[in-house]
């Protein structure tokens, strides 16, 4: 298993990625999107820990428009600041572009099956869902995504699996927000919605202030599992 920086050609320019390559050297692609801090130690593991699971990993860096090579972390007042300020200004329709860009490249990787998964984080996790509605992924999976509720105008254009993880306390998806989720996409044969009752924003990102091991490793595992259904 190895980790490395690269450079993928995107409709309007290049842009950084990291990419982590199974040890067998051969396996399905998965794209793993960032949440709003960039692509940080978080998302690098992230890809690591596909990676171990046979998978090519790649996490493109989606704010590069806005600044390249973003790192922030979620330990300081500042570098929230800056994330929040970030999220602010970034354009969800180009980044949707960019992760199919990322998508096509893993589909030509060498080693790669053919089958290209998504899994995204927080801002990542409504541009999931938004790649099952407008990219070519094979399945899609998204933890605690937020603004989905204003996308679910597109859940007719599902066209492949999508799991999604959501945190019954997160701050960032009230329960009004969870209600029209869960109503909304009810009765969709492609998706499958998990609810973790107790569970803040972000219990998933190890080292966070609601990191919950239990949880992760439940979600986690469902995210593993699913994609072994549908990438091989």
């Amino acid at each position: 298993m190895s980790g490395k920086d690269i450079t993928v050609k995107g409709p309007d320019g290049n842009f950084g990625a990291y990419v982590a390559s199974p040890s067998s050297g051969r396996g399905a692609g998965v794209v793993v999107i960032q949440e709003i801090f960039g692509v940080n130690d978080v998302v690098r593991q992230i890809c690591d820990w596909h990676a171990a699971r046979g998978r090519f990993a790649l996490a493109p860096d989606l704010f590069w428009r806005l600044q390249p090579g973003v790192q922030l972390t979620d330990k300081t007042q500042e570098d929230w600041g800056k994330a929040f300020s970030l999220m602010q200004r970034f354009d969800v329709d180009k980044g949707v572009a960019d992760i199919q860009a990322s998508i096509s490249h893993l589909r030509k990787t060498d080693g790669v099956n053919g089958k290209v998964g998504t899994v995204g984080y927080c801002l990542g996790g409504q541009l999931a869902f938004l790649c099952a509605t407008r990219t070519d992924t094979d399945a899609s999976v998204g933890y605690y995504g937020v603004n989905i509720q204003n996308r679910l105008n597109e859940a007719n254009k599902i066209k492949k699996p999508v799991m999604l993880h959501i945190a019954a306390k997160d701050s960032y998806c009230p329960p009004e927000a969870q209600k029209q989720i869960i109503e909304g996409l009810k009765g969709n044969s492609l998706v499958t919605i998990h609810v973790y009752p107790e569970m803040e924003h972000a219990f998933a990102r190890e080292g966070g202030q609601h990191y919950d091991k239990a949880s992760a490793d439940l979600a986690n595992g469902r995210t593993d599992a699913f994609f072994r259904q549908h990438l091989g």
